[in-house]
């Protein structure tokens, strides 16, 4: 067998947020590479296209609907699973709303899923001693909030920079269990979440512009990151908020 320190060949992965987008490309990357998968999502019919579109049906891959806004369910979802050798907290909404139209609802919404979820699914994994070590959890941030602003952006962005600081946190405090914590931090990304209608195709090809590779990300893009950051070949890497983004902070 040729050595290769990025295959995944014998780990269990959980990947949440993986009916579509960053979650979806994730989830057939580490499968490519090797891995078993737990996929998880709110939304069945999507969670099950993604299972359909696994590379390998050889029935080791699982998938469980859950709703990572209810506690409950984060627990249950937590006692279902066998031990990990990598988490992917990828779940996450995204809405533009300005300064003056922000309502506790819309900010608890956003909350919820983008930065009380992934806390809570990490703590419940830790807790019940679901990692193993050495292993790794990725949390999906975004460059947008924590290296860039834009208006509309505020609260979306505020959930993405605390999940960086969570990310920091629990990389200090989980080292010491062999169990790594980093994040990746997407520029745009060729998802559902851009095309949702709150952006025109006036407003994103312009933006479009301050890439200086010409163009947005695309899932696979930041699903081969991903599969990095839970390979082997960064077993020395913790902490780190990788940046992805097409060089658009250098604009």
């Amino acid at each position: 067998m040729t050595y290769n320190p990025f295959s995944l060949s014998g780990k269990t992965v959980l990947i949440t947020g993986a009916a579509s987008g960053i979650g979806r490309a994730t989830a057939i990357e580490c499968c490519r590479m090797g891995a078993e998968v737990v996929i998880t999502d709110i939304n069945p019919e999507g969670l099950e296209e993604t299972f359909r579109q696994l590379p390998v049906q050889n029935g080791t891959h699982s998938r469980i609907v859950t709703d990572l806004t209810k506690e409950e369910e984060i627990e249950s979802l937590a006692d279902r699973l066998p031990r990990l050798d990598g988490c992917v907290n990828n779940a996450g909404i995204m809405k533009l709303v300005l300064t003056p139209f922000l309502t506790t609802e819309i900010i608890e919404r956003i909350q919820k899923i983008n930065l009380i979820a992934p806390m809570m699914l990490t703590r419940n994994l830790v807790k019940k001693k679901k990692m193993k070590n050495p292993s790794s959890i990725v949390f999906t941030a975004s460059a947008g909030g924590v290296f860039r602003v834009s208006a509309g952006n505020g609260i979306y962005a505020t959930t993405k920079c605390g999940i960086d600081a969570f990310m920091r946190t629990t990389a200090l405090e989980l080292g010491s269990k062999g169990i790594r914590c980093n994040s990746v931090n997407p520029g745009m990304v060729e998802t559902n979440l851009i095309r949702s209608g709150q952006l025109s195709e006036e407003q994103l090809e312009k933006d479009k512009k301050n890439y200086p590779l010409g163009r947005y990300g695309q899932p696979s893009d930041i699903a081969y990151a991903i599969v990095y950051l839970l390979s082997d070949a960064s077993s020395w890497m913790t902490g780190t908020a990788l940046k992805i983004d097409g060089g658009m902070t250098l604009a």
